[in-house]
């Protein structure tokens, strides 16, 4: 019969199994996402601001994560060295004039590099090799350029209201136009007049069409005006 400390040995040998296995399969998920069982090569870049870029934050490249930060230093007051860890499958695909920014995961998420695709008539980059940055625009920056613009736009509401609380109060060219019927109906009057003269107009030219003295002169811009017409339909028609 088994006792109760042969239990507790087979209860305790199994929760020292599992604890292994568990360790085990987390060195290995770790590993492969800091690809410590992968060949890797190094690059390198230089920023002036990491933007809170950290040690192990992930690579990517189209898309795809492809390697990990390795070390982050300080070269002088001005200058910060970035050690990235490459997987060597890719290679082949990223050249001597790519370029790495620092992105972040989503809204929120963490920092990360973000190598762009050179052009295809480039060498490929060499083990070692440091290839130019692009500075992040930091969140601050963007927060207080909207702030700049929220504050124009409501400089602009305040005077656009100012505007049109005028306008309907009467003041100004605008506003005496609108609310003043006297102009309206001067404008109307205005408007029927002149058409009026260009009625009169039309009628005082074919009255002169048909006098005699100024017969010969419309004959001479109607036979033009055929003419000019003659010509354009004979340089279509040759097209």
């Amino acid at each position: 019969m088994k006792t109760h400390s042969d239990q507790f040995k087979i209860r305790l040998g199994l929760f020292v199994a599992g604890g292994l296995i568990l360790f085990v399969l987390a060195i290995f998920i770790i590993g492969k996402q800091k690809n410590l069982f992968n060949p890797v090569y190094t690059l390198s870049s230089t920023f002036s601001n990491v933007s809170g870029l950290q040690v192990g934050n992930n690579i990517r490249f189209s898309g795809i994560n492809i390697g990990t930060v390795d070390n982050i230093a300080i070269i002088n007051d001005s200058m910060v060295r970035v050690t990235m860890s490459i997987k060597r499958e890719v290679k082949q695909f990223i050249k001597s004039d790519s370029e790495v920014s620092i992105g972040s995961e989503g809204l929120i998420g963490d920092r990360l590099l973000i190598i762009s695709q050179g052009s295809s008539t480039n060498q490929l980059a060499q083990d070692g090799q440091q290839l130019s940055s692009k500075e992040p625009v930091e969140m601050d920056a963007i927060i207080s350029s909207l702030q700049v613009t929220a504050g124009n736009a409501e400089v602009i509401s305040y005077q656009l209201a100012d505007i049109m609380t005028k306008i309907n109060g009467g003041e100004g060219t605008l506003g005496r136009l609108i609310q003043d019927t006297t102009i309206a109906e001067n404008l109307n009057q205005t408007i029927v007049n002149l058409k009026k003269s260009s009625k009169g107009l039309d009628e005082n030219m074919n009255a002169a069409k048909h006098n005699f003295l100024f017969r010969g002169y419309f004959k001479k811009k109607e036979k033009a005006a055929e003419a000019k017409a003659e010509e354009k339909k004979n340089s279509q028609e040759k097209k």
